[in-house]
């Protein structure tokens, strides 16, 4: 008799061999990525081909530049400052890319990987390689070999540029993916696109400095007044190998020695937090993933600080929604950073450089003036709600009048303190009650045109675009209402100048105080007819400033 059998798992599948070549290394898998997508996004359309072709032009010309004006300063004692202060620049506009056009680069964003099973350490080696592919790091490598070019002499300065030019380019990208890293989370949200819709109000005032800087520096003795500040610079990473390269030209080995150890120690820091960064986003939770904790210490119904000292009623309401909508929405809060930056930076630049005028002050209120234009299209969609609480032309001027009040809040003391900042560096006191008056004056005529403008010629502006302030068909209006606007208030200041101008050519010097309380009561007026004029209008157009604000 046989035993019993026993039931048996079936065998195990033979695991497949695996293939006798070696897999790619990560880093070439990412380069390849890299160009990959590189080339599909110039294939979307024949315009970013076109934009990619024409920027890469102009970045070899720039860089052919750049070389060949390092390469005239050679021999002369102005090279290291030059070389050592620009790569100082472009290492702070490499820190600065990726805070302000996050979405440049689409691999920037390391939060689209965390989900692979890679580890940090080859993970930062591949992305670090796939990073120098671009036209930005070519530029650099250029710029950073013109540099050393230019302060490099015999064997020992030779030999330190061949080793300062590709540790400060790589050190210039480890730092943009170091920054782009730590602040990813930030750079996606809602803050991160507001801070991309003011990188026009960085380069605005990035303009205002370089053309200060650039006066400054083609005075007699302009390079020596910056040598303490490029001396400094000269010791911090990646500039400071640059400054090795002058200082082994120069035989100062030791010194050259050290500062490319601070330069070498500065990427390996920079790979170090951008490591870091790269583990906390692969383990920790983002704000999506976390419940919003109950807010401690806040009254329910409360609405703030600007509850608490805003008017109550209907205007107290809309001047609330205004300066809300001033601080939150991406597009006004653009419009009033950049307005109340250069109204500033302007007419003080200049005085500060000496060329300046005191009317320059009014600059100011002419930017801030602006703001009050288009005033229901900044509403967008949302202005329905606030469409159906204007029934009467009372309801309207409430309205209008409440808006106009949130704007003077700001502006009236924002326009005064231009002035008398603007006066104080130019050092003629005795014409600022003349500057103040011309000032308001002109403020009241911007905010009176602009409540006008709003009711005849509202427009759109594009919420799903950072860079288009008008919707397409409604440019026509966007001109009208601005341009027109301004013309109007032009004309309108004409007795305030007509009155400085007679006082100035009758040597009459004791009378422009007297422009001071006539802007102030000209001024208000203006406000106050501008109001009148438009709140019927807005009422009567309500149906069609609901239809063009809603537009797109």
């Amino acid at each position: 008799m046989s035993a019993p059998t026993t039931p048996t798992s079936p065998a195990p599948a033979p695991v497949p061999a695996a293939p006798s070549g070696d897999a790619p290394s990560l880093t070439s898998v990412f380069v390849r990525l890299k160009l990959s997508l590189l080339r599909n996004g110039l294939r979307q359309s024949g315009g970013r081909t076109t934009a990619y072709v024409a920027s890469g032009v102009f970045a070899l010309l720039l860089a052919a530049g750049i070389v060949l004006a390092f390469v005239a300063l050679r021999g002369s004692t102005a090279a290291g400052t030059v070389a050592v202060l620009l790569t100082g620049i472009f290492a702070l506009a490499w820190a600065m890319v990726p805070l302000f056009v996050p979405s440049g680069d689409e691999t920037l964003d390391p939060s689209r990987l965390v989900m692979l099973p890679l580890l940090p350490r080859p993970l930062i080696r591949a992305l670090l390689v796939a990073s120098l592919v671009g036209i930005g790091p070519v530029l650099t490598l250029f710029v950073v070999f013109g540099a050393a070019l230019s302060v490099a002499h015999g064997a020992a300065g030779t030999v330190a540029a061949v080793i300062a030019v590709p540790l400060v380019t790589v050190a210039c990208v480890a730092l943009s993916r170091a920054v782009a890293a730590a602040n990813i989370r930030l750079l996606t949200s809602r803050k991160g696109r507001d801070l991309a819709l003011l990188s026009g109000l960085v380069i605005a005032v990035g303009m205002q400095v370089v053309n200060f800087a650039a006066q400054r520096l083609g005075q007699p003795g302009g390079l020596d007044s910056i040598a303490p500040a490029v001396s400094v610079v000269g010791w911090l990473p990646p500039a400071s190998a640059i400054g090795a390269v002058e200082a082994a030209s120069e035989g100062s080995y030791a010194v050259a020695a050290a500062r490319l150890l601070i330069t070498a120690a500065g990427l390996a820091a920079l790979v170090h937090w951008w490591r870091r960064s790269l583990e906390r986003l692969m383990v920790e939770p983002d704000g999506s993933t976390i419940g919003a904790a109950p807010s401690a210490g806040r009254e329910d119904g409360g609405t703030g600080f600007l509850g608490r000292v805003l008017p109550a009623g209907r205007t107290g309401a809309a001047m609330e929604r205004t300066l809300r909508y001033a601080w939150r929405d991406p597009k006004t809060k653009a419009a009033w950073v950049t307005s109340l930056a250069l109204g500033l930076i302007v007419p003080v630049f200049n005085a500060v450089q000496g060329a300046g005028s005191i009317y320059w002050a009014c600059f100011a209120s002419g930017m801030l003036g602006s703001l009050m234009y288009n005033q229901f299209g900044q509403d967008s969609s949302a202005f329905w709600m606030v469409a159906q609480t204007i029934s009467t032309k009372a309801d309207a001027y409430a309205e209008l009048r409440a808006r106009a009040l949130a704007m003077l809040a700001v502006t009236l003391p924002y326009s005064i303190l231009a002035t008398v900042l603007t006066t104080a560096f130019l050092g003629d006191w005795s014409r600022l009650p003349e500057a103040l008056g011309l000032a308001l004056g002109l403020l009241g005529a911007m905010l009176g045109t602009g409540a006008v403008a709003s009711a005849l010629f509202p427009y759109t502006i594009p919420q799903d675009s950072g860079y288009k302030n008008v919707a397409p068909g409604q440019a026509g209006l966007a001109w009208i209402s601005i341009f027109g606007g301004m013309f109007a208030a032009a004309l309108l200041c004409a007795p305030l100048i007509g009155a400085a101008l007679y006082c100035h050519l009758t040597d009459r010097h004791s009378l422009l105080w007297l422009l001071l309380p006539a802007g102030v009561l000209y001024g208000a007026f203006l406000v106050r007819a501008g109001l009148k004029l438009a709140a019927p209008r807005a009422a009567d157009r309500l149906p069609e400033i609901l239809t063009a604000v809603s537009k797109g």
